[in-house]
C-alpha cells in the first residue's frame, strides 16, 4: 500500500496564493514580456515549495519528503511534479543555472527543521538561502553583471524580514515558527510567547519596531540598487519594489502588527508605484546625463 506522501502531489497542496496576492510585484508589466514566462516558472516552483513548508495539516517528515521529490524533479531526476520540470525546461531554454532555486528548497526545508533564529546574523543567514536567491536569480535573466548583487542582496533579506515582521503572530501561531531574533526578544524583556497575544506588550512592540528601524537602515543599502542595473525595465520595477519597502518599515516602525493592519491597500500601492516608476526614471535620466558628461569631447 502506498504511503500518503507517495500519492499526494505538490501540485495539489498549494495555497492558492499566486503571483498578484504577493506583497511586492512579481514580473508585472514593467518587466519586459520576453523574460516572464522564465520568472514566473521561478515563481510557481517557489511557491509550490513554500506552500509545502507552511502547510498546517503535514507532518515534518512529509514535508522534507516533497521538497526533496521536487528538487529531484528540478534537477531531472524525476518528472513527477510539473512545476519542477516547467521550470527546468524553462531554465535550459535560457542557458540558466538551477543554483538559486535549489537555495530557495534549502530554505524551505530549514523553514520545516528550524523553529528559532538566535539573531540577526542568524536571520540575515536565512536570508541568504530564503530571499536573496530570488534577486539573483532575475538579474541572472536580465544578464546583469554580480556586481549588483550586494544592492540585490540588501532588498531581498529587507523585503524577506518585513514579511517576517508582518506575519510574526500568525507564523507563531499557526507554525510555532519564529524569526524574531531571539537577542533582541531578550534585549526587550519580552518572551516567545507574548507573539500570540491579540496585540504586542510594550516591551514586544519595542523589539519589533527596533527591527523594523533595523530593518530601514538595511533598505537603504539597496537604494542606489535601480540604477545600477543596465535593464531600465527591471530598474523601474527595482525602483517600485524599494518605495513599497521603505513604506512599509516606517509603517512597522509606528504599528503593532499584532493588532493593526500593516500591509498596503490597493490606492495606496498605486501611488507607490507611480511615485517609484517616477524616481526610478528620474535616476536613470540622471546616470545617463552623468555617462554622457564623462565621455571626452569628440568621442
Amino acid at each position: 500500500m502506498k504511503s500518503e506522501c507517495q500519492i499526494r502531489s505538490a501540485d495539489a497542496l498549494r495555497s492558492g496564493k499566486g503571483h498578484r496576492d504577493e506583497n511586492f510585484p512579481v514580473a508585472s508589466w514593467l518587466i519586459h514580456r520576453s523574460h516572464r514566462k522564465v520568472i514566473l516558472a521561478f515563481y510557481n516552483f517557489v511557491r509550490t515549495a513554500d506552500d509545502i513548508a507552511d502547510h498546517p495539516g503535514l507532518a515534518a517528515p512529509e514535508k522534507l519528503k516533497l521538497l526533496d521529490r521536487l528538487e529531484a524533479g528540478l534537477a531531472g531526476a524525476n518528472d513527477d511534479e510539473a512545476v519542477a520540470v516547467r521550470l527546468r525546461t524553462a531554465l535550459a531554454e535560457r542557458n540558466l543555472s538551477p543554483r538559486h532555486a535549489q537555495d530557495l528548497v534549502a530554505a524551505f526545508k530549514l523553514d520545516v527543521t528550524k523553529l528559532r533564529y538566535r539573531d540577526w546574523d542568524d536571520l540575515i543567514g536565512y536570508c541568504a538561502l530564503s530571499a536573496m536567491p530570488v534577486g539573483r536569480f532575475v538579474c541572472d535573466v536580465h544578464a546583469e553583471s554580480r556586481s549588483v548583487w550586494p544592492a540585490n542582496d540588501a532588498l531581498c533579506a529587507a523585503l524577506q524580514i518585513i514579511n517576517h515582521l508582518q506575519d510574526c503572530k500568525d507564523d507563531y501561531r499557526n507554525l510555532d515558527r519564529v524569526y524574531v531574533p531571539l537577542d533582541a526578544l531578550a534585549e526587550a524583556g519580552a518572551a516567545v510567547e507574548e507573539l500570540a497575544e491579540p496585540r504586542a506588550s510594550p516591551r514586544l512592540l519595542e523589539c519589533l519596531h527596533r527591527l523594523a528601524g533595523r530593518t530601514e537602515r538595511l533598505l537603504r543599502d539597496s537604494d542606489g540598487f535601480a540604477g545600477l542595473v543596465n535593464d531600465w525595465r527591471l530598474g523601474l520595477e527595482i525602483s517600485v519594489i524599494n518605495t513599497l519597502a521603505h513604506r512599509l518599515t516606517r509603517i512597522l516602525m509606528q504599528r503593532d502588527p499584532l493588532s493593526e493592519p500593516v500591509h498596503l491597500p490597493m490606492p495606496a500601492v498605486a501611488g507607490l508605484t507611480i511615485g517609484g516608476i517616477l524616481t526610478g526614471a528620474s535616476r536613470r535620466l540622471g546616470r545617463r546625463v552623468f555617462a554622457t558628461s564623462q565621455k571626452p569631447r569628440g568621442a
